[in-house]
Order: C-alpha cells, then sequence, then structure tokens
C-alpha cells in the first residue's frame, strides 16, 4: 500500500489490468502509468465527489459515507479473475475484523454502467459481503468518479467487431473524512490489509 511501502506491487499494478466486455465512452486522456504515478506519490489529490445510484436504486454520495473508514474498489460484475478475488480479501478482512469491522464501508463502483444496472448489483454484491455497497449511474457520473480516484480504463476493440476494457485494480483506503489514505494493489491479502487498516480504527 502506498505510503507505507512506497514501490509495492508497481510491476503488478501495470501489468495488471483485467478486461471486460463491455462500454465506456471514451478512453482517459492519461495513461496507465501517469495515473500510476499519481498513486505511488500522492502527486494530486485522490477521491472526492461522486453521486451514483446504489443496488437498491438509491442515489448515494460520497457524502454519505464519511465517519467511517472507506474501502473502495472499480471493476464490473461480468470480470472473470481480477476483481472477484479482490472483493473476496476486502469481505474476508471485514470478517476476520468481527465488529471493529464495522468501521468501514465497503464500496463497489462498476465500470461497465451500461450492463451493471442496480438490479443487477443487487444480485452480485451480497455474494461477498453483506454490507458492500455496489454503484453504478451514468457513463458521465461514472467517469466522474473514476477521474477523482485516479481509475485508468480504457476501451480496446476485438477481433470479433466488439470491444473489451482494460482498467486498473485498486483497492482504496480512505479516511472517516473522506481523504486518500493508500491503496492496495491486486492480489493483496486480507492479512496484508489489516496490517495497514488497524492502525486506523477507532478504540484499537
Amino acid at each position: 500500500m502506498r505510503r507505507v511501502t512506497a514501490a509495492t506491487g508497481l510491476l503488478t499494478l501495470l501489468g495488471c489490468l483485467c478486461t471486460l466486455a463491455a462500454g465506456a465512452e471514451e478512453a482517459p486522456r492519461r495513461t496507465a502509468a501517469a495515473l500510476m504515478d499519481v498513486l505511488m506519490w500522492n502527486r494530486e489529490p485522490v477521491g472526492g465527489h461522486f453521486a451514483l445510484i446504489d443496488q437498491d436504486g438509491r442515489t448515494r454520495t460520497d457524502a454519505e459515507f464519511r465517519g467511517r473508514l472507506r474501502l473502495v474498489y472499480f471493476g464490473f460484475t461480468s470480470c472473470p479473475d481480477v476483481c472477484p478475488t479482490d472483493l473476496q480479501e476486502i469481505a474476508r478482512a471485514l470478517n476476520l475484523l468481527g465488529a471493529a469491522g464495522e468501521a468501514i464501508q465497503p464500496v463497489f463502483i462498476t465500470l461497465d454502467p451500461e450492463r451493471d444496472t442496480s438490479a443487477l448489483l443487487a444480485e452480485y454484491v451480497p455474494n461477498f459481503h453483506s454490507r458492500l455497497i455496489g454503484l453504478t449511474g451514468s457513463p458521465e457520473a461514472v467517469r466522474e468518479a473514476a477521474e477523482a480516484y485516479k481509475v485508468f480504463y480504457e476501451r480496446v476493440a476485438r477481433p470479433d467487431g466488439g470491444y473489451t476494457i482494460d482498467h486498473s485494480a485498486f483497492v482504496y483506503l480512505m479516511d472517516p473524512a473522506g481523504s486518500y489514505l493508500g491503496f492496495f494493489p491486486p492480489g493483496t491479502s486480507a492479512e496484508r490489509m489489516l496490517t495497514i487498516i488497524r492502525p486506523h480504527l477507532p478504540n484499537r
């Protein structure tokens, strides 16, 4: 996690782009390497305002999650391996914490809003944790959130005439005020997450 281990997972992060068969309107302006530089060295603010729709069809904003630590993950429901693996580790970390895990809000934000409707998220997120909130919205609203968190995602044409989207896969740790504490690279175990999270828990 950045700010604790400066170069942890850099090669993994640059090479670990998971793929989805779905839509985004345009490629982001900055490259994966440029966004990685921001995250690794804290060159710009990370996180910020969003207004998205949860799995129950309600509008949720970042302000609603203030007062608790937040684990934020961007992915998509049809992700074949990286996304479900990371979501499982987030859930396992919360379970290992027991009652102390109530101080953490896990949030999953789809990068595939055209397919990942609220109804689909309602089926998907309970597979990982009962308190996991899934968020979707318009492509523009999702892009705004992704840009705030410096998420790389890019449309890539497939030989069959369709396309996929490559995207970065980070777990962001945000403090109770909504400020960025750092990120975990793809494949980080629950135990490793907890070594970083525990010092930030209240009444530890």
